[in-house]
């Protein structure tokens, strides 16, 4: 995979601004597509798009294939004919800051309930045989899926761990005998999905049409109480009563002086070599149907995971299990053709771990921030990069720009200021213009460093169980000088594509007409 000198930004959907208390894929998901265009941005990466878990992170979520049914548009399904006007016109009183998940999912969970009456009798006919078809096509994961949300909804929320062991257990009989009891459900489920697929595809070709490709996020692991492990146990390392044998998590390091203990179960790799490595396959499948490129979250458990015996209070008592290694990429590649993978190589990266992301050929991740405390050949600082890496200021798990650098000790704000050059005053845009002057083949800045945001516009604190995910910026903070000044960076530093450049692009033109999307 090889972009040419692209830039672009990060910052996932939940962060647009809107009246129901959450972004959505509705008309700010297309406006901030304008400003990236107008900003001569040619990547916008998210996080992960599935239904959020505990703590309502994004990356615990109780499907590897499902959307999140909170991102869809209810104005979307207004101009459906699926709700009406008054429907939404009345909506809570919501932050326009933060995101509450619970009160969020209580607006609107109700309103899609509402528009799947309205579509089981009669509205929006247009849309029966293409939900038809979406069933149908991805039934290997979404028959699982739905039986899962609906065996969960009947169980007032329960883990599948706490059924009636036939159903946990998955007993044919019992299975058989709850998905013709909760057959609605089950369709109520589907429908929902497929709104949010119908949805997001109109958003991605708008993105596509306008030159932005949207990088996705896969989580490496998935979460215990899911859908996945449910479906296939066999999978994953659990006992004959689905019990975790042992969990997931990552040794003493940056974020955390005890681990992180994340609790997900372990892949049972010689079974999954067996199917020929079908799950992750259909998983990888299922993503590349929804984003153009894939960032690989945890990649280093490829190579080896952390494996933390069940019952542990802490990660530090872990110890390193190998993985697949490059066996698991050559049976994707076989089965979908070049992978279009960059992979999240921070924290404790062994040489095993170096070699495998290089035998692949897959491009790494740089964060500036780690950069400055380790004297000049630190692997972060540019002038030690190779070219074929992604290059950040900070990621989602990392404080604002602003915040960093007020937060850092004397000494190493005076390395910063040494090797920027600055004083410092400009923080979040020294480290944008590094990120964009480097040598790295891709360039992501966090949209709150785009906009010199400090701490209380930070994503998310790894280790912090609450208070993460709900960012959210206000309309007139996605600014056309932003806009206007990343354009001029990106032009300056050979970051601009082909069709921009041979229409003659004016850095300092932010105006530049675009495709009229279709909620205008």
């Amino acid at each position: 995979m090889s972009l040419r000198r692209a830039s672009g930004v990060l910052v996932h959907p939940t962060s647009f601004p809107g009246p129901h208390g959450i972004g959505d894929l509705g008309d700010a998901a297309f406006r901030f597509v304008d400003w990236l265009t107008s900003a001569n941005q040619r990547l916008w990466q998210i996080l992960p798009l599935g239904p959020i878990g505990p703590g309502n992170s994004p990356y615990a979520s109780p499907s590897a294939f499902a959307g999140n049914p909170l991102l869809i548009s209810l104005p979307w399904l207004v101009g459906d004919g699926l709700l009406d006007e008054s429907d939404i016109a009345n909506a809570p009183d919501f932050s326009e800051h933060d995101v509450d998940f619970g009160r969020v999912g209580a607006y609107k969970l109700p309103l899609l309930r509402r528009a799947y009456d309205r579509f089981r009798v009669g509205a929006a006919s247009e849309q029966r045989s293409r939900l038809t078809a979406f069933a149908a096509e991805h039934a290997g994961w979404l028959d699982d899926y739905a039986l899962f949300s609906a065996l969960k909804a009947s169980h007032d929320g329960a883990a599948w761990i706490d059924w009636e062991s036939d159903l946990a257990l998955r007993n044919p009989d019992a299975l058989a005998e709850a998905s013709a009891r909760l057959q609605t459900e089950m369709n109520f489920v589907k429908f929902v999905q497929f709104q949010f697929r119908r949805q997001w595809a109109e958003l991605r070709r708008y993105a596509n049409e306008g030159d932005v490709q949207i990088i996705g996020d896969i989580p490496i692991f998935v979460a215990y109480d899911s859908a996945d492990v449910w479906a296939h146990p066999d999978l994953f390392q659990l006992d004959a009563y689905g019990q975790l044998t042992a969990m997931a998590g990552v040794p003493p390091d940056y974020f955390s002086r005890e681990g992180q203990l994340w609790g997900n179960p372990l892949y049972d790799w010689p079974a999954l070599a067996k199917t020929g490595y079908q799950w992750w396959i259909d998983r990888v499948r299922a993503s590349l149907s929804l984003v153009d490129m894939i960032r690989i979250d945890h990649f280093r458990a490829f190579a080896a995971a952390w494996s933390v015996p069940a019952g542990s209070a802490t990660a530090a008592g872990g110890h390193w299990e190998r993985g697949p290694g490059a066996a698991i990429f050559a049976a994707m590649r076989t089965a979908l053709g070049d992978l279009p993978f960059l992979v999240e190589d921070l924290g404790l990266i062994t040489e095993d771990v170096t070699a495998l992301r290089d035998e692949l050929g897959l491009p790494g991740m740089k964060v500036l921030q780690f950069a400055f405390d380790s004297g000049p050949t630190s692997m972060y600082l540019p002038h030690t990069f190779d070219h074929h890496c992604v290059v950040y200021p900070a990621t989602h798990d990392n404080q604002t720009t602003i915040g960093w650098f007020a937060s850092i000790s004397d000494e190493d704000r005076q390395s910063v200021q040494r090797y920027l050059g600055t004083d410092g005053s400009d923080i979040a845009w020294d480290l944008i213009r590094l990120a964009q002057a480097s040598t790295a083949e891709m360039a992501i800045v966090p949209l709150q460093d785009v906009m010199r945001l400090g701490d209380d516009a930070r994503m998310n604190t790894p280790g912090q169980p609450t208070g993460n995910w709900g960012w959210r910026y206000l309309p007139h903070m996605l600014h056309p000088g932003l806009a206007s000044a990343l354009a001029e960076l990106t032009w300056t530093y050979g970051r601009c594509d082909e069709a921009t450049e041979a229409r003659g692009y004016d850095p300092y033109d932010y105006t530049a007409p675009n495709p009229k999307h279709p909620l205008r």
